[in-house]
């Protein structure tokens, strides 16, 4: 298991190379604006619910708590990154 330290550099990495996209395809597309504001903020959101998340882990149930943390982190850029791409 990778330290909390780690998977806080593995989340802010992810969100911000999507953040990149949409400010890139933001750029590009100006009439797309209003399109990209709401993906943004809610990657903002997203960044900081789950760093707020891997700080405050239960004891006894860890291994549990890094696998659904994991798989809701990467259900969740999964749909926002096809989200973005679709615009």
């Amino acid at each position: 298991m990778a330290s909390r330290k780690q998977l806080k550099k593995s989340i802010k990495r992810i969100t911000g190379e999507l953040m990149t996209d949409c400010v890139v395809l933001n750029a590009c597309t100006p009439n797309a604006a209003d399109k990209y504001q709401p993906l943004m903020a809610e990657l903002l959101q997203l960044h900081t619910d789950y760093v707020s998340r891997l700080s405050h882990v239960e004891k006894g149930s860890e291994r549990l708590f890094f696998k659904r943390l994991h798989q809701d982190f990467t259900t969740s850029i999964n749909d926002l990154a096809e989200r973005i791409v679709s615009i």
